[in-house]
């Protein structure tokens, strides 16, 4: 069984990998959340993951804020988790460790993978180049196709990319970015918008709705800034910060 929770389509990416080469399930963690739906069931043996993008180098809230209600009928035996940067990770294992602990749970194993830049909600935040981009999808099937074996037999080991001054970054700045950088009302849509819906289709919380044919955003963001990326026009701005940054969501 994994949870996987992905706004750009790079940790989707790579949970339907480990789905597919797992056998496994996949639950999308807002559609999960949205349902009111916590309580699930492991079969013997089964394997429990996570995969989700960092975000100022610490879990989604989304995610550990789901991970805390979840209910499982039996102790799970194996629990990993898979994580895509772009970057660095900080504090994210001894993060998620420590909640999973609160519940009983041990992490088994843990690894990150480097995927393309989709933050750029800041001053000198900028996508990746197209060669890096490929590098780096080309770089995470390897270390999928290395570790996913590893998974399978069960052994525990942790490959996460920390960075440097990790305890600032995951908890200081983190805690900042989640008070005060996931603030939806700087979104606007220029003139260019041809009211496709595009943007209300790929929020993943749902929290876009088109209003006289305009998208607006109704305060439950969480930045992972799919409207911005997926908008066929580029009609969708962040304040100043993203104008002329250009688009990247992951194509198959």
């Amino acid at each position: 069984m994994i949870f996987y929770f992905s706004g750009c389509g790079n940790s989707r990416h790579v949970a339907e990998t480990l789905a597919a080469q797992l056998n496994d399930t996949l639950t999308f963690i807002p559609e999960a959340a949205r349902a009111d739906r916590y309580d699930y069931s492991l079969a013997e043996g089964e394997l429990l993951g996570f995969v989700f993008p960092i975000y100022s180098w610490a879990p989604p809230r989304l995610v550990l804020d789901f991970l805390k209600q979840l209910r499982m009928a039996q102790t799970p035996g194996y629990v990993y988790f898979a994580c895509t940067c772009g970057d660095q990770c900080g504090q994210t294992e001894k993060i998620f460790r420590k909640a999973l602990q609160e519940k009983g749970w041990e992490l088994s194993a843990c690894f990150s993978m480097k995927m393309p830049e989709t933050y750029i909600a800041f001053a000198g935040f900028k996508l990746d180049t197209e060669e890096m981009a490929k590098k780096k999808i080309a770089d995470t099937d390897a270390t999928l196709n290395r570790n996913i074996p590893r998974l399978m037999n069960k052994e525990r080991f942790s490959e996460i990319t920390v960075g440097r001054l990790a305890w600032l970054k995951s908890h200081v700045i983190n805690s900042s970015f989640n008070k005060y950088a996931t603030d939806d009302r700087k979104y606007l849509s220029n003139d260019k918008c041809i009211s496709c819906g595009k943007c209300v289709e790929v929020c993943p919380l749902q929290n876009i709705t088109l209003q006289d044919g305009r998208p607006k955003w109704n305060g439950h963001c969480t930045m992972c800034m799919a409207c911005y990326h997926h908008c066929p026009v580029n009609a969708i701005q962040y304040g100043k910060a993203t104008e002329g940054k250009g688009q990247y969501f992951f194509r198959n």
